[in-house]
């Protein structure tokens, strides 16, 4: 496994392991728990010790399952990091949120905690401060945002005084490249943004729903039998050739897992690295 540096030392795998759906989606699912079970910890053996989940995946019952997924594991090996969701913002509510969250998660702590989107109607200020007594009382040792646009990831940022955001979730993959969506969120604009100021951008939905793993794309399927890889590692290598950028594909599976980590132990060279971007914009 490869890893980056989060902040003051801690590194991270730069491919984590993404929960959504396991467990439920909008709802609590409880059909196939041994094996969503399974794949969490397949992937921990795997080496994608960081784990991407959020209360609101199956109602809480996908942090559920990674916290029993977790049991066997030496808890400081693992990286562990959850979600506040919008309608939790309020100080009380989200140090509500998260305690719950760690009942659910069978641990003391998280290792990040992130807003999990913006809600206009709660002020910033309150949140922030919130997330800053949180690191405080012990119960998440860093910091973030997720789907922020540059300019809301600059006013969070303004209204910390202890610490720091260490990352911002966004949507990002090739297919996004030069895309504008949620309100104006342009992921090239925050990107860059996020380079200069020491923030690691964790992509969210790396393969496009599953489109960037299958062939379709030219480019995308010439470069997979130039390297001798799948689109799906050559989409993944992609995104992590980037300085500041992880990412956290799910994978229910042992072939997509062990294809995840396929995307790691080699290098795109620069003008294909270019050439997929300039394809996809």
């Amino acid at each position: 496994m490869e890893f980056k540096e989060l902040s003051a030392g801690v590194k991270i795998p730069v491919i984590g392991v993404g929960t959504w759906g396991l467990g439920g989606k909008h709802s609590a699912d409880f059909s196939n728990d041994e094996s969503s079970i399974g794949a969490i910890k397949t992937a921990i053996d795997l080496g994608m010790t960081h784990i991407d989940t959020a209360e609101y995946y199956g109602a809480g019952h996908t942090e559920e399952l990674v916290g029993q997924a977790i049991k066997s594991y030496e808890r400081s090996n693992l990286f562990i990091t959850t979600k506040v969701y919008k309608t939790h913002l309020h100080k009380s509510d989200l140090l509500f949120s998260l305690k719950q969250s760690l009942k659910r998660l069978s641990t003391d702590y998280v290792d990040l905690c992130l807003i999990h989107w913006p809600n206009p109607e709660v002020p910033i200020r309150e949140t922030m401060t919130a997330l800053e007594a949180c690191v405080d009382d012990g119960y998440t040792k860093f910091i973030g945002v997720s789907n922020f646009s540059t300019s809301l990831l600059m006013e969070a940022q303004s209204y910390l005084k202890k610490y720091q955001i260490v990352a911002n979730q966004a949507y990002y993959n090739l297919a996004r490249v030069n895309k504008t969506y949620f309100n104006g969120l342009s992921v090239e604009e925050l990107y860059s943004y996020c380079e200069a100021n020491d923030i690691m951008l964790i992509a969210w939905s790396p393969l496009e729903e599953g489109k960037l793993a299958k062939p379709g794309f030219p480019v995308l399927d010439n470069m997979a039998k130039k390297y001798e890889k799948t689109q799906a590692q050559i989409a993944l290598n992609w995104l992590v050739s980037h300085k500041k950028i992880v990412t956290i594909p799910k994978a229910s599976t042992m072939n997509h897992l062990r294809e995840n980590i396929g995307a790691l132990g080699w290098k795109l060279n620069k003008d294909d690295f270019d050439q997929l971007k300039q394809a996809f914009a």
